[in-house]
């Protein structure tokens, strides 16, 4: 013992640095449980993004249409967890928490804090009822953790485009899984994602399809709203429909988005594209005929018309009165290899590019042959989808360089440099296509005020043993509008109507779908400021009809004749115009 230290003092400090000494083991023990709890070790490990999530720190940035209405955004909800390995009596704290919690089951309770977990979800995104309910209780090893709840104000109206997440709020479906990164990006995630939708326009369609669909009694529907010149899609719908908010509940063929990721065979839609090629390459005239007095044989097919002329037929005629026979003679006249070139310049043979996950591949047969050119004249053995369809119409008619259909504003979509046809064929399609409107199959499509042009669509669906179904119905009608200048492209899918008394038990495209577009077009017309056709503008296109009379070989009776004016001019309906609504180079920078 040193001289001069107090043996008392001695002591003291001995116990005071025991004392510090323990205190730093507790403090050690405390935090490395703290750790163990966070980070749940080996097979109970749970992902760091849902660690991030029950933490309440992953943020998702809002979803807008066009004029910042609101289609997604996040919401604080409360969810309730425990730790097992603090629950004294599992059997008896689950007895309790199932009288607080609404839904849930005690024996499914009493397993999970009965597991050998240091962190098990009991209940999420509980009601403010619930919590409280939830701390009167005071049961050891359970609390609260705050997390982002995705809602979704619009329901159904936009449930297959904006999509929808799951239970730890990550992108499942639609933009909210192709846009994932730009949503959750931190950088980015206090900045709206914004829509080229236009959330009323989006209405107009939805009610008007789904008032169609009830009366007609069909399984489902489609229906598409695109821009022209700028390529962005305001409006696509598809029937049945699903609330993103209850997902869940919803069945698989709701949930299906029969614009993007369903592929069909559209029928006589595809005459839009075999008249354009066909005039585009020179292997028909618009003041040319052809012979459809008889079906056509090929081989053991034989393809006749539903709206039966035994006659020759002018080239306006063939497509005015949606003639199967003439459409493929003038597929014949291009050749295979001609065909299936237009069709990749129509962007019908690729997956179209549009930023959703759900998209799908056109169907086609891997040997191309000379039935298959036929058939795909008038919209049989080539299956797409129908945005592919509407983008395709719309790079048909307007002649000039025009972005891809998309559906984010602040992309920069895929762009058609180079049209799929010249100034002079675009300007004769729509042409055509007015035609088709006034004085064709197509008349139910008629809109006051607005110069409209589109084009019928019925088909057989293919049945599952090969072959075609009897009864198996697709109608359809895609229009432009207004047609000297177009602006919009608005196509109708029906699967399966059916006919009622006011359409004499007729369900195809003409008596279905071309009088839905009529009065889409009726009511979206002034919502997007259009105004009433210029009488000059119809007079463009009567001054290049010749009317007269023909003798119809089937019916034996005398009825009305369409063809061309001899040498008028196919230059644009204005001066200075390209053929679409606007001045496309502007729009592509």
């Amino acid at each position: 013992m040193r001289p001069g230290i107090d043996p008392g003092l001695r002591l003291a400090q001995r116990r005071l640095r025991l004392v510090g000494g323990l205190f730093t083991l507790a403090m050690l023990a405390l935090a490395l449980r703290l750790v163990d709890l966070a980070l749940w070790r080996g097979e109970h490990a749970i992902s760091g993004r849902a660690l991030a999530s029950a933490m309440g720190s992953v943020r998702r940035a809002d979803i807008v249409d066009r004029n910042g209405t609101l289609l997604a955004t996040d919401y604080p909800k409360t969810s309730l967890y425990a730790d097992p390995s603090a629950v004294l009596d599992p059997a008896a704290a689950a007895r309790r928490l199932a009288d607080a919690l609404y839904g849930v089951d005690p024996a499914e309770l009493a397993a999970k804090l009965a597991e050998p977990r240091r962190f098990v979800w009991l209940k999420r995104h509980i009601t403010e009822t619930e919590r409280r309910a939830v701390v009167r209780l005071g049961v050891p090893g359970v609390g609260f953790r705050s997390e982002r709840h995705r809602v979704y104000p619009q329901r159904a109206l936009t449930g297959h485009l904006v999509g929808y997440v799951g239970v730890e709020n990550q992108g499942l479906t639609g933009i909210e899984r192709s846009f994932e990164s730009r949503l959750t990006a931190a950088e980015t995630n206090q900045t709206p994602l914004i829509l080229t939708l236009d959330l009323g326009v989006q209405e107009v369609v939805r009610s008007e399809l789904a008032a169609a669909r009830a009366r007609f009694d069909a399984l489902g529907a489609s229906g598409i709203v695109l821009d022209v010149t700028t390529g962005e899609l305001l409006a696509s719908v598809s029937l049945p429909d699903f609330d993103p908010n209850h997902y869940q509940r919803a069945r698989p063929e709701a949930r299906f988005n029969r614009n993007t990721l369903g592929t069909y065979e559209l029928g006589s839609l595809f005459k839009v594209f075999t008249v354009a090629m066909a005039l585009d390459a020179g292997a028909a005239d618009i003041a040319g005929r052809f012979d459809a007095t008889t079906p056509l044989q090929f081989g053991r097919y034989r393809i006749s018309d539903f709206h039966a002329k035994r006659r020759w037929l002018s080239v306006p005629e063939v497509i005015a009165f949606s003639s199967n026979i003439g459409a493929a003679k003038m597929a014949q006249a291009l050749g295979g290899e001609g065909q299936l070139a237009y069709f990749e310049r129509f962007g019908l043979l690729d997956r179209h590019p549009i930023r959703l996950p759900e998209v799908g591949l056109p169907q086609r047969p891997s040997t191309w042959r000379p039935i298959n050119t036929v058939t795909a004249a008038y919209g049989h053995g080539l299956a797409v989808s129908p945005l592919q369809v509407a983008d395709g119409v719309a790079a048909a008619i307007c002649s000039a360089p025009r972005p891809r259909a998309h559906l984010v504003a602040e992309e920069l979509p895929a762009v058609w440099e180079r049209p799929p046809v010249s100034a002079e064929t675009a300007a004769k399609l729509r042409w055509l296509m007015w035609l088709t409107v006034t004085e064709g199959t197509g008349k139910l499509a008629k809109v006051p005020g607005y110069l409209v042009g589109g084009k019928t669509g019925s088909a057989d669906k293919p049945g599952r043993g090969g072959g075609y179904r009897h009864g198996g119905l697709l109608a359809s009608f895609v229009a432009a509008f207004p047609i000297d200048q177009p602006r919009y492209v608005v196509l109708i899918i029906f699967d399966e109507p059916k006919g009622d008394a006011d359409t004499y038990g007729q369900a195809h495209g003409g008596w279905t779908a071309a009088p839905t577009v009529g009065r889409i077009i009726s009511r979206i017309g002034p919502l997007l400021g259009l105004p009433p056709v210029d009488p000059g503008a119809e007079l463009w296109f009567r001054e290049r009809l010749i009317e007269g009379q023909a003798h119809n070989g089937w019916s034996g009776r005398v009825e009305p004749s369409f063809a061309v004016a001899p040498g008028v001019s196919w230059g644009d309906v204005t001066e200075g115009d390209a053929g679409c609504g606007c001045q496309p180079c502007s729009i592509l920078g």
